[in-house]
């Protein structure tokens, strides 16, 4: 089960210093590029393409705002669930943005 405390949600307790508050489902684009930016999620067991895990905020920001310039476009850019991402991705991500790419849009 995703999550900080792997309750299934993107709670950000004090000890997360990353702010894995975006709940999201990887594509196997978005692994390529986090590795070209010196973060390999894939040394992790059994992630790839359709995993469903709690990312930076940072780094799903990162995807977006490099969507225009990669090759890969819009697959980079992970799905979202906005029921389990954390209030705390606000910091650093525009609602606007995070509603383009969710996946729970009810």
């Amino acid at each position: 089960m995703t999550g900080f405390l792997r309750n299934g949600y993107c709670e950000v307790p004090a000890g997360d210093f990353g702010n894995h508050s975006v709940a999201a489902e990887v594509t196997d684009e978005f692994l390529d590029f986090s590795a070209r930016q010196g973060n390999d999620l894939r040394v992790i067991p059994e992630m790839k393409g359709g995993c469903k895990w709690c990312l930076c905020a940072s780094r799903w920001l990162e995807a977006f705002e490099a969507r225009g310039r990669e090759k890969e476009g819009e697959k980079i850019v992970p799905k979202i669930f906005l029921k389990a991402t954390n209030e705390k991705a606000l910091g650093k991500i525009n609602m606007d943005d995070l509603k383009k790419y969710a996946a729970d849009k009810e």
